[in-house]
């Protein structure tokens, strides 16, 4: 049997704790986050997906990466001023431009160097960042 796929008669809960399912959340500094991203590629981590949210002053960035060796899920938590500018990842993980460019087309996070970048075409949109916070 495949110990990936969830064996009749368990619950996911069960499942997760038979094959040593971990999930963490690390907030992290900007100064810090590239070198966590690297090590997170170094280490063998695949990028699973990329959020942004509106918060007061700001976005908060979650950065989740999985380990398909032994089940386990990271998010790296950064918070971002309004004005703050970041790198993308994409030279680390190119599959990141998709997230990167939603998260400064729809919310308006600054990133910087983003290959490819759409340039605010990804979506059909009627408004510039219509996930802002409006004031």
């Amino acid at each position: 049997m495949d110990d990936k796929k969830m064996p009749e008669g368990k619950s996911e809960a069960e499942h997760r704790r038979e094959i040593g399912y971990k999930s963490e959340i690390r907030e992290i500094s900007l100064e810090n986050f590239f070198q966590a991203v690297l090590a997170m590629r170094a280490q063998g981590w695949r990028l699973a997906q990329i959020c942004a949210v509106c918060v007061e002053g700001g976005y908060e960035m979650s950065y989740s990466f999985c380990n398909d060796k032994n089940y386990w899920m990271l998010t790296l938590r950064l918070d971002v001023k309004e004005d703050q500018e970041i790198a993308s990842i994409t030279h680390i993980y190119p599959c990141a431009f998709i997230q990167e460019n939603e998260a400064a087309e729809l919310f308006g996070v600054k990133i910087k160097h983003i290959e490819p970048d759409y340039h605010n075409t990804l979506y059909r949109i009627d408004e510039a960042a219509p996930f802002k916070k409006k004031e």
